[in-house]
């Protein structure tokens, strides 16, 4: 069954893409090399937000170029969600259509938020194109809103895809807040409880997970589904690289949190976190194991 979507969100899209000014990219100044992808629907939803980065100049010109791509990630999304829903999906997809030029919105925050996170960032473009936490952002905020639509297993399908393209895993449950950055990103895990405010940045390896599960009453190996298990993590806040935050916890605003460090009870705002011993190198015969545990301690400011 092919998909036509009859709301505005072609015109709206559109409308934001000559809305777009610098630092952002307003054009197409060259053709980029052709990338095969396993998920069309993630091909599509690069040109959708993006045109100008990804050879889709006649989306800059044209409104109706921007329907028509709609219909075809409409048509995408609806195979992709049928076989879990019961009855036409086709209410599920334009809903997720609708909110795409908010998305964008979001997106462009995102890439705001990577330019002014990272020294090593040139242009937008090149995050845009190249930063695997903006490609598995993107990729979640769209699942995201499909798993708050009730296509929580298509969703999945997407952020797993995302997984295999960036070693970032973000369930699509959890909700994340403006301007959020991912640098480098191999490793970062987000469950799907957690949430996330606004200027926060994970480092690579990091986890945002749970502590322990609970058994579900009455059915043998088996874990209760549906409860709060992750963390909250306020705004302004910067995790380090490797760190485990964990559990139903709370993480306050304008918080720092050193790399390494493994956190399961509640921080408050203002507050820095961080391994006050850290290990020596030692040299030792290799029959010798070398056992080293650091304190975590919290420096109130």
């Amino acid at each position: 069954m092919e998909y036509t979507y009859t709301g505005d969100a072609h015109e709206r899209l559109f409308a934001a893409y000559g809305a777009d000014e610098d630092p952002f990219p307003t054009q197409t100044p060259t053709n980029f090399p052709h990338r095969e992808h396993r998920r069309e629907e993630v091909d599509v939803l690069k040109r959708l937000f993006f045109p100008a980065c990804w050879n889709s100049k006649e989306l800059l010109r044209d409104d109706l170029a921007v329907l028509n791509r709609l219909d075809d990630f409409g048509t995408l999304v609806a195979a992709g969600v049928r076989p879990y829903a019961n009855g036409d999906p086709s209410e599920t997809v334009t809903d997720i259509i609708d909110q795409l030029p908010g998305i964008r919105e979001l997106l462009k925050k995102d890439v705001e938020a990577a330019y002014k996170g990272d020294p090593a960032a040139k242009t937008c473009m090149e995050i845009i194109r190249s930063y695997p936490g903006f490609l598995a952002i993107s990729v979640q905020r769209v699942a995201h809103a499909l798993y708050e639509a009730g296509a929580a297993e298509y969703a999945r399908e997407l952020t797993e895809y995302a997984k295999t393209e960036t070693g970032i895993d973000i369930h699509p449950g959890a909700e994340i807040g403006e301007h959020f950055f991912i640098d480098h990103g191999t490793g970062v895990v987000v469950g799907e409880t957690a949430t996330i405010g606004d200027w926060v940045r994970l480092y690579q390896d990091v986890t945002l997970g749970a502590l322990h599960f609970e058994a579900e009453e009455g059915e043998e190996h088996a874990l209760k589904k549906g409860y709060k298990r992750h963390p909250d993590i306020g705004d302004h806040v910067v995790i380090g690289a490797g760190t485990k935050v964990l559990g139903d916890i709370t993480v306050g605003d304008h918080v720092s949190i050193g790399a390494n460090s493994w956190v399961t009870e509640d921080i408050p705002s203002h507050t820095k976190v961080y391994v006050s011993d850290h290990p020596t190198q030692e040299r030792k015969p290799a029959d010798q194991s070398v056992e080293d545990a650091g304190e975590i301690v919290t420096d109130d400011t």
